[in-house]
């Protein structure tokens, strides 16, 4: 075993504050600064703060616990940085997008209404904290105090195997966000226009897959202690490791049911449908490509129904049905008047 553990160090002895998880003063920073940011976008109007405030909340936990615990260990270190430089990337595009686009459509019904503005920012307070309990839990004198004075060596499978996927999340991530901004900016305008370019060509979100798979990785490398069993005889940090879990659980439920795939899927095929405006090159881009976990069309599309329903996660909810779902008298309404379009141009006079 001598091979497989290191030496705890640290700068300075673990500081207790309020709770020996840092649950209690990381909601308390995280609702502070939200409600600073809350304050100012609702005053001013002012959208271009909002995720900003989101992203960069990330860091100050990972900064803040990384320094109250004082622990100079690798796997303490890793996890702070991957958890900042996820956090500290997400903020700035967002940031630069929302300076381009000028505002952001997510809160035309909220900006001038005090309780649901403030419902969203509730929303982010909650979001940033439980994200960010792999970070917070691994970096809390509970933990650190638990594996003195021998923590499990960094290089276990389990950091090997987060590390790489982080950085291949992480890649992803970043790199399909700059895809999608950059086609909507160029071929993205002309109407009915599919985004297949790069990871988009693989899956219909890369985007939502990397951030899953970057806060999965991050867990990974944190629980390792709990998970090479050093910390079987204290079941508080061997619990609370396992469950911190919740972090990138939560996120996974927002991407796929309340603000992600939900409202972008079915409702973005229905309205395709509708004005008919390139519905047959979009059908063929469903049927072609994976909903969420990249892989290419040539598999993805001759996959059985079955399984893009259930382990592809192309679950029935997402699924546009014209049949079920479209509006029919919208749908006869636009044909009408494509018809009286045609009709008006057959009838124009030829110019001698």
């Amino acid at each position: 075993m001598g091979n497989s553990i290191s030496l705890a160090r640290f700068t300075h002895e673990p500081i207790h504050v309020l709770d020996d998880y840092y649950l209690a003063i990381t909601l308390l920073v995280t609702v502070a600064y939200q409600l600073i940011g809350f304050a100012i976008a609702f005053t001013l109007k002012f959208d271009k703060l909002t995720d900003f405030m989101g992203g960069t909340n990330f860091v100050w936990l990972a900064i803040m616990t990384l320094a109250m615990g004082g622990s100079t260990n690798a796997r303490q270190i890793v996890t702070s940085i991957f958890i900042m430089l996820w956090g500290a990337r997400l903020s700035a595009f967002l940031l630069f997008r929302i300076l381009k686009t000028g505002k952001d459509d997510r809160f035309d019904d909220k900006r001038d209404k005090f309780f649901p503005f403030l419902g969203f920012w509730v929303a982010q307070m909650l979001w940033v904290w439980v994200v960010s309990l792999p970070v917070t839990i691994l970096n809390s004198p509970a933990v650190l105090e638990a594996t003195r004075p021998y923590q499990p060596k960094f290089g276990h499978a389990t950091d090997v195997i987060g590390v790489i996927l982080f950085a291949v999340a992480f890649l992803m991530e970043a790199i399909a966000d700059i895809q999608k901004y950059r086609f909507k900016q160029g071929p993205g305008k002309q109407p009915g226009a599919v985004c297949d370019v790069g990871f988009f060509k693989w899956s219909r979100h890369p985007n939502y897959f990397g951030e899953i798979m970057v806060q999965v990785s991050i867990y990974m490398i944190a629980v390792t202690p709990a998970s090479y069993g050093f910390l079987s005889a204290y079941p508080g940090p061997y619990a609370a490791l396992y469950a911190s879990a919740v972090g990138w659980i939560l996120l996974t439920t927002l991407l796929l049911f309340v603000s992600g795939l939900n409202l972008q899927e079915r409702p973005g095929a229905k309205k395709r449908f509708e004005k008919g405006v390139g519905w047959p090159q979009y059908e063929k881009y469903l049927h072609d490509t994976s909903i969420l976990i990249p892989m290419p069309p040539a598999i993805w599309s001759k996959l059985p129904v079955i399984v893009k329903r259930t382990i592809g996660c192309e679950w029935p909810m997402y699924v546009f049905d014209p049949e079920k779902h479209a509006d029919k008298k919208a749908v006869e309404d636009r044909q009408a008047e494509e018809g009286d379009r045609q009709g008006s141009q057959s009838e124009e006079p030829l110019h001698q």
